[in-house]
């Protein structure tokens, strides 16, 4: 089982090695999700994920998708289901043995985390990025 400390950690790069980590049978626990951020302008950011959020039906608005998670450790799963062959078997597996917590649980405490090199928020040339807690924040 590999611990990742998502700490300064971009999304998408995290996700898409999770998701290769996962697709070869390997268990991956991810920590401190709401410390990983998002690049780009701010406010396009934004705009971007209230959009995801007011989707809906025509038919009825409360009860038919598409739903889109507004914590950080949901966004984070959905970032990484959207890399996983999700509707076959294989990829549903995958997505069972992830796990995603915000903050740093007791278990995880004393465990060693795995680090991201390519994926680290210091390899940015021009530094725009938001944090998932403010994300989740202001949705």
């Amino acid at each position: 089982m590999k611990v990742i400390d998502a700490t300064n950690l971009i999304v998408g790069r995290m996700a898409s090695a999770v998701a290769k980590e996962l697709t070869r049978g390997e268990s991956v626990v991810i920590v401190n999700a709401e410390k990983s951020i998002i690049t780009g302008n701010r406010e396009s950011i934004l705009n971007k994920y209230k959009k995801r959020r007011e989707r809906s039906s025509i038919v009825n608005p409360a009860r038919h998708g598409p739903f889109f998670p507004r914590t950080p450790e949901g966004i984070i799963r959905r970032a990484v289901r959207g890399m996983l062959p999700y509707k076959k078997a294989m990829g549903k597996e995958a997505f069972k043995r992830l796990k995603v917590f915000a903050g740093l649980p007791d278990e995880f405490k004393e465990s060693k985390f795995v680090t991201l090199d390519n994926a680290d928020v210091s390899k940015l040339k021009i530094p725009k990025y938001i944090k998932l807690r403010e994300i989740s924040r202001l949705l």
